[in-house]
């Protein structure tokens, strides 16, 4: 085979690979575009900042302007002496002990140059004398200037002047997956900082026992925080305060990466109302309300499940006088969506009694717009009272206030009528105040019928008469 041949092969073989190679990259490209199984091009809502550099994530800036508006409290409880019995008291008497006192630790926030602290109620609900000492280690007693156990937030007052303190930050602006900072005194160590993110927002727990109307719309973190962290700072990157830690879900009381604070929102509203009022004024709706099942959707007429299920309204109250039913599915407040009853009750909980709000429900599959005007809680509760529900042989009423006064309880139900049943069979008497039934607390009718109207099983009451006599009864229903 001669050099000119061998030429015209290999020109031949190099034209064929590169015409191949072209041919397969357009089949491919063409094939990869067409095939019905590859994924579409996705718009997804979260999209990086403009500014977003990995490398620039710091927490020395938050963590320098926060530790000095977070205080260290301590909690003084005095308990009473008990005698000691002995067989020396025939000839000497019987001693009587003095019992050391209970002290207990948490964390607050300096809310103003003035010396006004933000701290959890449950830390200081029992102190008979509270301490406040500062980041720079000055001590000052400190006064209650108003607690709300419906929230666990309660303002303190030292008497100070040109505090640094804190700037709250919006939590209905925080994203989950958000980089937040846990400020406090963990086991009484002074200004401890640990980070974490923001897991949810808007939990329900059923956690707040001593309030009348608890409000619980929870921002969950993973943010280390432990005992002593109750009341202290939860604070996005900008140094701002979004939220106040109350509690951890931990079977050993220490951080397990599950922690709930306060939200800003609600924080700022009850510190706002208590500093100026001395008490919380909240706007009162008058619902029952329940998360939204693909059941109650469907019986609500709806396609998907959005919203909160209510299943009842207090007569005469602001829901009932603005149209709104049992069954209907309450899905905006204000324009705002609401998909849990955290973010409703927030929602609400954040206005003032006479606020006029504007919700949107679904009814039947159609939906309407109402316009509610907010009651007093006095007014929600002269409401109450006047109600009756009949459960189980027995006609109940909210406790009388005086009687709740006395014996300060935090809210009651009273028998006052007893017809048979398995409350009467059981001995109960009129007269008797249900203050819990199965460990949960009850303050109104309608929730000792939520909670035992479609209920099967063993039922445990605790409550007192109203001669001091403190009394549980056991049955089956």
């Amino acid at each position: 085979m001669d050099t000119r041949q061998t030429f015209r092969y290999l020109a031949i073989a190099l034209a064929g690979g590169l015409i191949a190679a072209v041919t397969y990259s357009r089949m491919d490209t063409g094939a990869r575009g067409n095939a019905p199984n590859s994924p579409p091009d996705l718009n997804w809502e979260a999209s990086l900042p403009e500014d977003f550099n990995p490398d620039n994530l710091d927490f020395t800036y938050a963590a320098e302007r926060t530790v000095h508006g977070v205080v260290h409290v301590k909690t003084i409880r005095e308990r009473e002496g008990r005698e000691i019995r002995s067989p020396l008291d025939y000839f000497f008497g019987p001693r009587e002990e003095e019992p050391e006192p209970d002290i207990g630790f948490g964390s607050g926030v300096i809310l103003d140059a003035d010396g006004h602290i933000v701290t959890n109620h449950h830390v200081i609900s029992q102190a008979d004398e509270i301490e406040v000492t500062l980041h720079d280690q000055r001590s000052f007693s400190a006064t209650v200037s108003g607690s709300d156990p419906n929230t666990d937030i309660a303002v303190l007052k030292i008497d100070a002047e040109g505090l640094a303190y804190l700037e709250f930050g919006s939590s209905d602006d925080l994203r989950i997956g958000e980089w937040v900072l846990a400020v406090g005194n963990p086991f009484g160590l002074t200004s401890s900082v640990t980070a974490g993110i923001i897991s949810a927002k808007e939990r329900t727990l059923g956690v707040i026992r001593e309030g009348t109307m608890p409000v619980e719309s929870f921002l969950q973190t993973d943010a280390a925080v432990n005992v002593g962290n109750s009341g202290g700072a939860l604070v996005n990157l900008k140094g701002e305060v979004v939220g106040i830690p109350t509690l951890i879900i931990s079977p050993t009381r220490t951080h397990i990466g599950t922690a709930f604070a306060v939200p800003s929102t609600i924080v700022r509203s009850v510190a706002d109302d208590i500093i100026a009022y001395g008490e919380v004024r909240r706007g009162i709706l008058g619902v029952s309300i329940r998360e939204l099942t693909e059941e109650l959707a469907e019986e609500a007429g709806m396609e998907i499940i959005r919203g909160i299920y209510v299943e009842d309204v207090v007569n005469g109250g602001a829901a009932d006088e603005a149209g709104i039913r049992g069954g209907d599915v309450i899905v905006k407040v204000e324009g705002r969506e609401v998909d849990s009853p955290g973010e409703l009750q927030q929602e609400i909980g954040r206005r003032q009694p006479g606020d006029r709000i504007g919700i949107e429900i679904i009814r039947n599959g159609r939906g309407r717009e109402v316009n509610a005007r907010l009651l007093s809680m006095d007014e929600h509760e002269e409401l109450i009272r006047q109600q009756e529900e009949e459960l189980l042989g027995a006609t109940l009423r909210m406790a009388p206030e005086e009687l709740l006064e006395e014996f300060n309880l935090p809210g009651g139900v009273q028998v006052i009528g007893l017809g048979p049943g398995p409350m009467q069979a059981a001995g109960m008497r009129e007269g008797f105040v249900i203050v819990a039934i199965n460990n949960v607390h009850v303050s109104e009718p309608a929730h000792v019928v939520s909670l035992l109207e479609d209920y099967t099983g063993n039922v445990y009451m605790e409550g007192i008469y109203p001669d001091g006599t403190a009394v549980g009864y056991t049955f089956s229903i």
